[in-house]
């Protein structure tokens, strides 16, 4: 990846993602722990309402935030926001009641809603060689499964110095750097929109999504994600500790293992890609997820055994790798969906889409596991998944127009617009 890390704005932006994924992690743990500092047993109610509230607010705030994108430029939108969020996190550890926790999130998350599209649409504005931009995507989906892995570890060695109440300061020391960071690239402008009132604006991305096959299909990949995914990141815990009978330590490893499968996927992704269309390969990670929630499902039903923790992290590990696969390349598939007008508008549709997906996967895994316990609730979320690949299968066909990196990279289309009448680009 020499090449694109040669690349000067594109270097200082992946230094303002990794600066801003970090103090997001931070402030992960210490969310739960000043949720328990502030409502005790009731601490997992607080931040299952606080994910959900961060749910809602990703799905609602960023098509709006997308009808502006176009409005003003894209190097202050993005400093404001991380400012925003540097100013929110201090007032964190100064609440005393609950509420204030979630008015906090409200303000914290829409602010990233706002960021993390606005952030995704200008890398293909910046790298227009598909190859570079490959990587980019690759570098990306390391960058956000090491964060997961590494801010753990982090926040611990700080506890075991300091009170949690500085991981907030750490947080915002991060967006602050994302910030200055920022600043100092050279961002184009976003392309202005041709559409002209703030609905059609606000909706323009989500219709993108709806008018073309492709991205009829990614939608059905996302609700596999979120139903395999939810699996990981909603009942791990309960699982290993509980199920299994093992300590924390080995959730913290378990989850590693996940985060090994996907780091596995990006890595190997940019040299797939550029042989295999983005379709064979997300397809074949959605296959990944299914066989993996199979596995689960199996180890859900045997209760005693010294092979069912090797084979848990092998499951974990296989959905890591599904995941990937599913992810990375999604960056692809909608800069080639999307002319320069709609292209903010359609990744703020993904992300919104995408945890609109995870919003309805999070409860099933959460409440319908205690209530009728792992076996079942795996069932219900591979139903869930197997009715993501059906959906994806019938939308999105196996011969369409544009998968020609080096043309798509001469002339990008709008889904919007007609194709192209000539026999050559009708054949492709």
């Amino acid at each position: 990846m020499s090449s694109l890390f040669g690349h000067r704005d594109y270097r200082r932006l992946f230094g303002a993602q990794l600066a801003a994924l970090s103090g997001t992690g931070l402030a992960t743990v210490a969310l739960g722990l000043l949720a328990y500092d502030l409502a005790g047993a009731d601490a997992g109610a607080v931040l299952g309402t606080a994910l959900a509230i961060k749910m809602i607010t990703y799905v609602t705030v960023a098509p709006l935030a997308a009808a502006y994108a176009d409005r003003v430029p894209r190097r202050s939108a993005l400093v404001c926001l991380d400012l925003v969020r540097a100013l929110v996190v201090p007032a964190l550890p100064f609440v005393d009641q609950v509420w204030q926790i979630y008015v906090l999130i409200v303000v914290l998350q829409a602010a990233s809603a706002s960021f993390t599209p606005t952030f995704q649409a200008v890398l293909p504005d910046i790298l227009p060689d598909e190859k570079l931009y490959t990587r980019a995507l690759s570098a990306s989906q390391l960058a956000s499964t090491m964060e997961s892995l590494l801010s753990p570890v982090i926040a611990a060695a700080v506890l075991s110095v300091v009170s949690f109440h500085w991981l907030f300061a750490g947080t915002s020391a991060g967006f602050v750097l994302s910030a200055a960071l920022v600043l100092s690239t050279r961002i184009p402008d976003a392309v202005r929109s041709r559409r002209g009132g703030v609905r059609d604006r606000t909706l323009a991305g989500v219709r993108v999504f709806f008018a073309t096959p492709r991205l009829r299909g990614v939608l059905g990949l996302n609700l596999v994600v979120a139903a395999v995914g939810s699996v990981v990141m909603v009942n791990t815990v309960n699982y290993v500790q509980d199920a299994l009978g093992r300590s924390q330590a080995d959730v913290a490893l378990l989850l590693a293992g996940n985060g090994a499968g996907t780091i596995a996927a990006a890595l190997l992704l940019p040299r797939m890609l550029g042989r295999i269309a983005e379709r064979t390969v997300m397809f074949t990670g959605a296959s990944v997820l299914l066989a993996g929630i199979a596995g689960a499902i199996g180890l859900s039903t045997v209760h005693d055994g010294v092979w069912r923790w090797p084979a848990a992290l092998a499951v974990w590990a296989v959905v890591g790798t599904g995941t990937g696969l599913v992810l990375t390349p999604v960056g692809r598939v909608l800069r080639r969906s999307s002319g320069a007008g709609d292209r903010s508008a359609v990744f703020a549709a993904q992300f919104a889409l995408s945890h609109a997906c995870w919003l309805l996967a999070y409860p099933i895994a959460g409440r319908l596991a205690t209530a009728a316990g792992f076996t079942v609730t795996w069932i219900v979320l591979a139903a869930l998944g197997l009715t993501g690949v059906v959906i994806a299968l019938r939308t999105w066909p196996r011969r369409e127009p544009g998968f020609s990196c080096a043309e798509l990279t001469r002339t990008p289309m709008s889904p919007l617009r007609p194709a192209p009448s000539s026999s050559r680009q009708r054949a492709r």
